[in-house]
C-alpha cells in the first residue's frame, strides 16, 4: 500500500518483527530490483497474506469451511506459526453448531503432519485416492472434498467473495 492508497485520517502504525538474515537479504535484492523501499516490500506482502487468509475473518465460517484455506498454506502455517493440533482444532472448530461441518481431530492431524507421514496416514485410508505421481496435498484435498463435501461451500464462499471484491473494488479510469 502506497501513500496514495491511505485515505486522509487513516492511521499508520509502526510495526516491528523479526526475520532472520536470508529473508531479509531477499526482502532487499526484490526491493532494490523493484526500484521501490523495503518497506513497501513488507506492505505488499502482508496485503497479500491478508488477502490469502481472508477466510479466518469471517466468524460465520467454521469447521470444513475453513479447510481449503488450510490445505493451501498447510506447511507455511505450521512452520511459520509451529501450531499445534489442539490449536488448530480450536482455530477450524471455534463455535462450530453444524454437526455436518464439524473435522475431527484424525482429520485435523493429517494438516499438520510432514510429507511422507502425511502419504503414509492418506495411504491407511481406503477411500483416498493415492498415485504416486500425484501431489501428496493434492491427494490431501481430494480426501476432504470427499469426505467433506468441500466443492459445494467452497463454490459459494468463492461467489460471495468475487461479488463484495467487485462492490467494494473503485472503479479504474484509463481516460485521466
Amino acid at each position: 500500500m502506497s501513500s496514495q492508497d491511505t485515505t486522509p485520517g487513516e492511521k499508520k502504525h509502526i510495526v516491528s518483527m523479526r526475520i532472520n538474515n536470508n529473508d531479509r537479504n531477499a526482502m532487499q535484492s526484490m526491493a532494490s530490483r523493484l526500484c521501490i523501499r523495503e518497506s513497501e516490500l513488507y506492505r505488499l506482502a502482508v496485503s497479500i497474506m491478508l488477502k490469502h487468509l481472508i477466510k479466518l475473518n469471517d466468524l460465520d465460517l467454521s469447521g470444513s469451511d475453513l479447510l481449503p484455506l488450510f490445505i493451501d498454506f498447510r506447511e507455511e502455517l505450521v512452520q511459520n506459526l509451529g501450531l499445534k493440533k489442539q490449536q488448530l482444532f480450536t482455530i477450524i472448530n471455534n463455535g462450530n453448531i453444524h454437526p455436518d461441518k464439524f473435522v475431527g481431530m484424525a482429520d485435523i492431524e493429517l494438516l499438520l503432519l510432514p510429507q511422507h507421514l502425511l502419504k503414509q496416514r492418506l495411504l491407511m485410508l481406503n477411500d483416498v485416492p493415492t498415485d504416486q505421481q500425484q501431489d501428496i496435498n493434492a491427494c490431501l484435498k481430494s480426501y476432504f472434498v470427499i469426505k467433506y463435501d468441500l466443492e459445494k461451500t467452497t463454490k459459494v464462499f468463492d461467489d460471495v467473495m468475487k461479488s463484495e471484491i467487485r462492490s467494494s473494488a473503485p472503479a479504474i479510469s484509463w481516460d485521466s
